[in-house]
């Protein structure tokens, strides 16, 4: 049927337009006489052209884009207009007919104009409404019509394929327009199921979403990071709202239930983040109490000098004030500086009398080198006078020693070292005429060596009545081990 038009057949109008076009007033068909001299053609055509509407008139005729919107102006070839003008007949009084069914029915007339004139402006209005429903079938083979557009389509092309005012071969054209009602009932199914996957993929979607945010709402708990977890709530609710915004609608009760699941969800997290804050701000207020104290503490001791026991008081804060916990960042800096410059004072004048301590030790060093040098002057010592005359001098030394005071720590065994060996040599001697003097030592001594003669006595007896060699070597050696000791204490 497609192929009975020459040219591609794009309608502007319906044929109740081009009834207002062609009529003067009112429904009747009759056109006045100005009008059927403008239905006239040149001589050299057959083919009336339609006449076209104003822009002006196609901007208040319906929306573009839809099938039985205003067809362009477009020409008819003669074999497509002649074959539905075979379908009608004019009759003397200008009364055009058209025969659908084996009967005749009037669509108009024309008694003013030439039957061939007739005829052709009404097969002409037949190919303009063959031409819609032409563009309505190729409407429905688009990815983009909808089904809103099928039906009004439908309903208009229903009007005016019911007893058009045409001539054509109106059997095609119901024949034609009831397979686009089948063609039309198929696409819209097609639609509907292709809404529905896209709706099942739309839900599934944003259920994704909704398990996202319900997977953090569940994982809620005291080593939540809030700050990060809220970046993560606020960037899913602008991936559910930009869904909303670019996807498929899906259905009310589907979107409200998916929604309520994802409002839970936020509720839970706000709920634990208020109540994290509450707590977070309880434990802030006890911290800064505790550190409170303590810098009143520091402050009431930053200026003692008992630099031990003070220094042990200030490390005992220090381990208290990381046990009391934050404060909030900004108040545990302003508590922070006051305690530390609290510390400060007391550290800073510890290391002042430190660095004054340090030189005067250096001072006493030198000062106690200078006495080990006179000590060591009075080595070697030989004899009991020569000892005793170095005791009474390095006495002097010591007791003016103990007066110097203390030397740099580094330095305190080797300079001692030095005294303690001067004052163990003179020792060395005094022991030595001590144990030549002392009485017990020669009793024990004459006791000892008369134990050795008994013990030689025997030794001899036991050789001169022994007959066995080993056993005469074994008493030999030890009488000679007796005799050493004895020649040692003479």
């Amino acid at each position: 049927m497609a192929d009975e038009a020459a040219t591609t057949p794009v309608n502007t109008q319906t044929p109740q337009e081009n009834d207002n076009n062609t009529a003067s007033q009112g429904s009747s068909l009759k056109p006045a006489a100005s009008n059927a001299e403008a239905t006239k053609q040149p001589a050299n055509t057959n083919v009336p052209k339609p006449h076209a509407p104003s822009p002006a008139a196609l901007a208040k005729k319906q929306p573009a884009g839809k099938p039985t919107a205003p067809l362009a102006a477009v020409s008819y070839s003669n074999a497509a207009v002649e074959k539905a003008q075979s379908f009608g007949h004019v009759d003397d009084k200008g009364d055009v007919y058209v025969s659908e069914n084996g009967t005749d029915r009037k669509v108009g007339e024309f008694p003013d104009a030439k039957p061939q004139e007739a005829l052709t402006l009404y097969a002409t209005r037949y190919l303009e409404l063959k031409a819609k429903l032409d563009l309505f079938e190729a409407r429905l083979q688009t990815a983009t019509v909808k089904p809103h557009e099928i039906d009004e389509s439908l309903k208009t092309l229903e009007t005016e394929t019911t007893e058009p005012q045409v001539v054509g071969d109106l059997a095609a054209l119901h024949q034609q327009f009831e397979a686009l009602k089948t063609a039309a009932s198929a696409k819209k199914q097609e639609l509907a199921e292709e809404r529905r996957k896209a709706q099942d993929e739309a839900k599934k979607e944003r259920t994704a979403i909704v398990e996202k945010a319900e997977k953090l709402a569940a994982s809620l708990g005291d080593n939540t990071n809030w700050r990060s977890t809220a970046d993560k709530f606020r960037a899913l609710f602008d991936e559910w709202q930009n869904h909303q915004r670019t996807s498929i609608r899906i259905e009310k009760p589907d979107a409200d239930a998916l929604w309520k699941r994802f409002s839970s969800a936020r509720t839970t997290f706000n709920q634990g983040r208020r109540k994290w804050a509450q707590q977070r701000d309880a434990e802030h207020s006890k911290a800064k109490e505790a550190k409170e104290a303590i810098i009143a503490e520091a402050e009431s001791m930053k200026n003692s000098t008992d630099w031990g026991e003070t220094s042990r008081s200030f490390n005992a804060l220090m381990d208290r004030w990381k046990q009391a916990g934050r404060a909030g960042r900004h108040e545990d800096d302003d508590l922070w500086a006051k305690f530390r410059a609290a510390a400060d004072t007391f550290f800073d004048a510890r290391q002042s009398d430190r660095d004054q301590t340090s030189s005067d030790e250096k001072e006493n060093l030198v000062k106690k080198e200078a006495l080990v040098v006179k000590a060591e002057a009075l080595l070697p010592v030989k004899d009991e006078n020569a000892a005793k005359k170095a005791r009474q001098q390095l006495a002097t030394i010591q007791e003016e020693w103990d007066q110097i005071g203390y030397v740099p720590r580094e330095d305190v065994h080797r300079i001692e070292s030095r005294l303690d060996a001067v004052d163990k040599q003179i020792k060395s001697v005094e022991d030595a005429v001590w144990k030549q003097s002392d009485p017990e030592a020669d009793a024990r001594k004459s006791s000892f060596e008369d134990q050795l003669n008994s013990q030689l006595k025997e030794l001899d007896d036991q050789i001169a009545a022994s007959s066995d060699p080993q056993q005469i070597k074994k008493l030999q050696a030890e009488k000679a081990t007796k005799e050493q000791w004895l020649n040692a204490i003479r």
